[in-house]
């Protein structure tokens, strides 16, 4: 795919176990890292803020890319978005491995194709309401069996491209059930996404990337929640960018990221009340290009989180296109 510079366990009290019961997850996804849930359940990897700039564009042939992300959050926040007491802080390291192939054939006027994305991160979580551990290694690995992209559409003087993927993330990380602090998060989850870049002028494009996160059960949760099955609720989440070309290559503009968790966890079946996730960012980012090389840069600030974390987020991307 080539970008194109164009615009089980039960015993007594279970009751309060589960009520009080936290489990940490890394959110490891397409480009890089995003936080650490902090509810009874944690949602799995998601893209948060790793793609942004042209981001609807792609054209046949093969891309590659690696990116890296770091996450540093000093606290924890709660249902009602209240800053929790006492010293609290996770961080996060993370490098994604990013191959896919875009077909010059079409299906449905569109170019079909698929890719991989292969993550390796470093969690470390340190709290005074729980968790005090780390793990690092292979992350869940997310397979895309098929995309479309759509060549572009010519709207009056104004360009616009589109994608969808269907992204399916399996249980490959590491994962131990006797441990609050996992990398992988040991389930299997739908995540399929629409994209698109509308550019008004040739130096002027907005991008959007709007996903829809499913997640089946997985039939081996925290010990402490003393349950035979756990599944964390259904999400929504976006990205959002707005960028222009200063100079030949050089583009410079702000992005943004949302989640909005719109149904509950559930427990062996049970919905457990006040446990949605919810956070937005927006920072400042660049992307530089050099014949076939992208380079992308992008510093992100937290706010409204609820039920996780709210940090500081920056990811650096490098692209080659074949």
């Amino acid at each position: 795919m080539r970008h194109d510079p164009r615009p089980r366990r039960r015993g007594g009290g279970g009751g309060t176990a589960r009520r009080r019961a936290v489990v940490f997850g890394l959110a490891v996804l397409l480009g890089g890292g995003a936080a650490a849930g902090a509810a009874d359940l944690a949602l799995p990897p998601v893209n948060l803020g790793d793609t942004n700039f042209q981001d609807g564009i792609a054209f046949p042939g093969w891309l590659v890319q690696e990116t890296v992300s770091l996450y540093r959050a000093g606290g924890f926040r709660d249902a009602q978005g209240g800053r929790r007491p006492g010293s609290n802080r996770v961080e996060i390291a993370s490098a994604v491995t990013h191959v896919a192939w875009m077909s010059r054939a079409k299906l449905l006027g569109a170019w079909y194709g698929m890719e991989v994305l292969v993550p390796f991160a470093r969690v470390d979580v340190h709290t005074d309401f729980g968790p005090r551990d780390a793990d690092h290694g292979l992350g869940d690995v997310t397979v895309c069996p098929a995309f479309l992209q759509w060549p572009e559409v010519r709207l009056g003087e104004t360009s616009l491209f589109q994608r969808f993927n269907f992204l399916v993330k399996l249980p490959t990380g590491d994962y131990e059930s006797r441990s609050a602090v996992n990398v992988g998060a040991n389930l299997v989850s739908l995540n399929p996404y629409y994209a698109a870049t509308w550019a008004p002028t040739r130096r002027l494009e907005a991008s959007l990337r709007l996903h829809y996160l499913y997640s089946f059960a997985h039939r081996d949760p925290f010990d402490r929640l003393q349950a035979d099955r756990a599944q964390p609720g259904q999400a929504v989440h976006a990205n959002l960018a707005l960028s222009v070309e200063v100079v030949e290559g050089l583009r410079l503009g702000l992005a943004g990221y949302g989640l909005k968790q719109v149904s509950d966890d559930r427990l062996d079946g049970e919905e457990l009340p006040h446990s949605r996730e919810q956070v937005f960012a927006l920072g400042p980012g660049l992307k530089f290009r050099s014949g076939p090389w992208s380079a992308y840069l992008h510093l992100y600030r937290e706010f409204e989180a609820e039920n996780r974390p709210q940090g500081s987020k920056g990811v650096f991307r490098l692209a080659r296109t074949f």
